[in-house]
């Protein structure tokens, strides 16, 4: 009974109040879209959706930067681990979900599809992926893992009418579960040897009294064990698990099928959100329980960065469906945020300015991802896949706007000055330096420069190729392939802002800034 009392004390539903907000939210949003008259507008549940998670956002930086809940705590008989990054984490998926509704509610004006449960689906995944980061349990990291996949192989495949959204939705589930397996099984492993230590020879002190699948115990196994050949093959195996969901090569196959063919702001979100939450686990990871085996672990992290690096950049310069070439260009990205991760490392105690340089180049990466993909949906094509360089040609002239902010993200993410994708990658680079990581600092400088040579391939499509000359006003708006944008809309608002903080963060860090 006093366990039992202890639980309940312990089960601090305070602490989790975003994601529960998000998740009753969904469900609410769920209900209207099913209850729906036939004759009342489609796009209701998208605007209450919208509107509800600018407020949860704007509640929670009110929440973090006023009232500074900011101090380490534990929840739920130490299932949550909570503190300041974890809340820059929320404030991250809060933002990212916000704006994946925004394009959503662009992209599903002009279709059949259902706009209800797709803003269920991105806030359930949203709540699922927030969790899944505060996780300090094996159990919990696992559920929210789960809840989070169930919700992206639904969204994946949500366009039914397309047969490549079906197909890209049957993969991402096939990989999907391959990955959740290798994770399971290297759980089972590391949990077979703590719960029964002394038939495996790894006793330590104080092991009775603790949760043999929670964080804390695991890092005292692995410290006290680092050479157990079946504790080494269950941390391979967790990372070769999450290296699958953040696209890591060689688990990258999945990548370039899955992002041609799901929708665009489910694209958005995979590149985003998800690849987000697998660093993070990653991160804290491999700087808590696993931090026993860091000697084991630096050479085979840098492997796959670098491989990860080369791959992704290589691969991307031979693609011309632009779609496929983003998923790839993200492999490089992935490559670069494993240097972070190993920089971390390196930093035994003191690994605080690493971190924040992930954080600042994820938010940078967020901004240029989804001012990318934004305009990307605006192209008005027979097969929304059908994304050649060709769709882009001379689009400064005719639409400006949409090309400053294409253009803005698609500079931030080869890192060119004065956006914010340089100083994140120059973050990086000096980050990786400090740590000695010199052949993974090779690495990123040479796929940077291979980079910047695709990507400037789309800019040069974008403003250095000559109009077309058309013979009269009516051929050329047959030509234009571009959905026309009110003045004065949510939708534009959205897009122009995210390339002026681009900008602003490319020339002013703020905050970030202090951290450094």
């Amino acid at each position: 009974m006093d366990s039992f009392l202890n639980f309940s004390n312990e089960n601090l539903w305070i602490e989790i109040w975003p994601e529960l907000c998000l998740a009753l939210a969904a469900l609410l949003i769920l209900g209207l879209d099913l209850f729906r008259k036939p004759d009342s507008s489609r796009l209701l549940s998208g605007r209450i959706a919208i509107l509800f998670q600018l407020g949860l956002v704007i509640f929670h930086l009110f929440d973090y930067l006023v009232w500074h809940h900011t101090f380490d705590r534990v929840a739920f008989s130490g299932m949550l681990s909570l503190g300041i990054q974890g809340d820059v984490m929320r404030s991250f998926f809060l933002l990212s979900s916000l704006l994946v509704s925004i394009l959503g509610h662009q992209y599903l004006k002009s279709g059949s599809l259902r706009c209800g449960e797709f803003h269920h689906l991105t806030m359930l995944a949203t709540a699922g992926l927030m969790l899944l980061v505060q996780s300090s349990h094996f159990l919990m990291l696992f559920v929210a893992l789960e809840t989070v996949a169930i919700c992206f192989y639904t969204l994946v495949a949500y366009n039914r009418t397309s047969e490549k959204s079906l197909e890209a939705g049957i993969k991402y589930l096939i990989f999907g579960a391959l990955s959740s397996s290798l994770l399971l099984f290297g759980i089972v492993l590391i949990y077979g040897v703590g719960a029964n230590p002394e038939a495996w020879g790894a006793v330590f002190a104080g092991y009775e009294s603790q949760d043999p699948l929670g964080f804390k115990y695991i890092s005292n196994l692995l410290e006290s064990n680092p050479n157990n050949l079946l504790l080494k093959a269950g941390v391979v195996l967790i990372i070769a698990g999450i290296a699958f969901k953040i696209g890591a090569a060689p688990f990258q196959i999945w990548v370039p099928d899955v992002y041609h063919g799901s929708p665009m702001p489910v694209t958005a979100f995979l590149a985003v959100s998800s690849k987000a939450a697998g660093f993070f686990v990653l991160l804290n990871l491999v700087n808590g329980p696993f931090l026993g085996m860091a000697e084991f672990l630096m050479p085979l992290l840098g492997f796959v960065a670098t491989f990860t690096i080369f791959f992704g950049n290589l691969a991307a310069c031979a693609q011309q469906n632009l779609k496929r070439m983003l998923g790839l260009s993200g492999v490089a990205h992935a490559g670069y945020l494993l240097v972070a991760v190993m920089a971390s490392m390196q930093f035994a105690g003191n690994s605080d300015r690493a971190v924040w340089v992930l954080f600042f180049y994820l938010f940078t990466y967020l901004l240029a991802s989804f001012a990318v993909f934004g305009v990307m949906g605006l192209a008005r094509l027979k097969d929304e896949m059908d994304h050649e360089f060709s769709v882009y040609e001379d689009l400064v002239a005719k639409h400006p706007w949409m090309a400053f902010v294409l253009v803005s993200g698609i500079a931030s993410l080869a890192g060119i000055p004065p956006f914010a994708g340089f100083i994140g990658k120059l973050l990086l680079f000096s980050v990786a330096f400090e740590a000695k990581l010199h052949f993974s600092l090779i690495a990123m400088v040479v796929g940077v420069a291979i980079s910047i040579y695709y990507y400037f391939g789309w800019i040069r499509e974008i403003i250095f190729k000559p109009r077309s000359s058309f013979s009269d006003e009516t051929e050329e708006n047959e030509k234009d392939l571009w959905v026309k944008i009110p003045s004065f809309s949510m939708f534009k608002l959205c897009m122009i802002t995210l390339a002026i903080c681009s900008l602003i963060l490319g020339i002013w860090q703020g905050p970030f800034g202090d951290a450094f």
